[in-house]
């Protein structure tokens, strides 16, 4: 061994040696663990509630408190994924089976979907169900779904734009919204599994893109850019869902954040920390995001305070500042802990979590789905419960 590769190799263990030192533990709230425990006994409860209500290769949608109607999809719907997920959650947490019984079933109507070419959510759809599965209860025939998906998603990948297409619709048009950032995870894990790091190349081309022409100053996001099909060029920014198309959309930033907390983990790129951080700041320090921080439908709803909130978009933000607490630095780290623990205590009580035996099985109550469509407003949502079981799941287990 040359002096040269001798050195080499004392810096790196040095270098790893001082990374593990300086990894910070969090102190947990016995209280809320207790709670967690709680949550996750109810939330067993109200999905196989829900099972019981569904049709054969029917997903659940939403449910409509007012006319106690549940309101289902087809496998190509793009929260299809989130249902089977979150029974997978449970099962691993509960060791209840016929939470797994369920979630096998509803993976058996979802499996088809590895080969549609006409969406961008296939990281929700598949990665969330079969990624889960996966990790639980592998099975040879799950690892090739998933890379079946990964190679769909990734036919919508224009190397002259330099981004997954969203929506399909003029020809003239080329559309990305940034929940597209979520899709990405499902491009690193088919890397790992394969060694094609085409994968992985196009999941870091269409997130640099996205961090280029989404953002604006202050880190907020548009949530539709509209490139030029041609050219790559930029034609147009607006947000479809949030109030107006210079707001900030509450669950876009959440998506946003996620998805850069994720691009850090998988690259280690030092820009997505700060991408993910700079979005952070925008939200926490927002002079109209609620003391309980569960946050508006958009931050500049004109009717502040009495806009409605929305409780998927604080999943999606418990979830994703408990993993970027590990990257960020300790005051920062500590914030978004500290963020996450709020958020889960107060979703974990009235008015987001439903009383047993209602909601038509949903866990949480309380989010809007696009308030502009008038679409899915004020009611529950699979993604929120998706996400807000992930964030359970990782305060239980944040130091491990």
């Amino acid at each position: 061994m040359t002096l040269k590769s001798a050195l080499s190799i004392f810096i790196f263990l040095v270098s790893v040696n001082v990374a593990l030192a300086q990894k910070t533990t969090f102190k947990q709230d016995k209280q809320l663990l207790q709670i967690i425990s709680n949550d996750y006994k109810t939330a067993a409860d109200q999905y196989k509630l829900m099972a019981k209500e569904l049709e054969p290769d029917k997903f659940p949608k939403t449910f409509y408190p007012a006319t106690g109607k549940l309101e289902t999809s087809s496998s190509d719907w793009w929260c299809s994924g989130f249902y089977p997920g979150t029974l997978l959650y449970l099962y691993h947490q509960t060791g209840d089976k016929a939470l797994l019984t369920e979630a096998d079933r509803m993976l058996d109507a979802l499996a088809k979907e590895q080969y549609n070419k006409t969406t961008h959510d296939l990281g929700f759809m598949m990665y969330c169900s079969f990624g889960n599965a996966q990790k639980f209860e592998p099975k040879p025939e799950y690892k090739q779904i998933l890379i079946n998906s990964a190679k769909s998603l990734c036919t919508r990948f224009d190397p002259k734009v330099g981004c997954i297409k969203s929506w399909d619709s003029k020809k003239q048009e080329y559309l990305v919204i940034i929940d597209n950032m979520m899709n990405l995870e499902l491009l690193f894990w088919a890397t790992h599994v394969t060694g094609d790091s085409s994968f992985y190349k196009i999941a870091v081309t269409h997130a640099n893109t996205t961090m280029k022409n989404h953002f604006r100053a202050d880190y907020s996001s548009y949530h539709v850019v509209n490139y030029n099909p041609q050219t790559g060029e930029v034609q147009q920014k607006r947000t479809a869902q949030g109030f107006a198309d210079e707001s900030a959309w509450a669950r876009g930033q959440a998506w946003g954040l996620y998805g850069y907390t994720v691009m850090y983990r998988e690259t280690k790129d030092k820009k997505y920390l700060d991408q993910a951080n700079h979005i952070a700041g925008f939200i926490l320090n927002n002079p109209n995001l609620p003391a309980d921080k569960i946050p508006y439908w958009d931050y500049n709803a004109p009717n502040i305070p009495n806009a409605l909130r929305d409780a998927s978009a604080a999943s999606v933000m418990a979830s994703a500042f408990l993993e970027l607490c590990h990257y960020a630095g300790k005051k920062e780290g500590q914030q978004y802990y500290s963020t996450a623990e709020t958020i889960i205590k107060n979703l974990s009580k009235q008015p987001y979590m439903a009383a047993a035996g209602t909601n038509g099985g949903f866990i949480l109550q309380h989010s809007v789905g696009s308030l502009p469509a008038k679409s899915e407003v004020d009611v529950p949502l699979t993604y929120a419960d998706y996400y807000f079981i992930e964030a359970l799941n990782r305060y239980k287990n944040i130091n491990k």
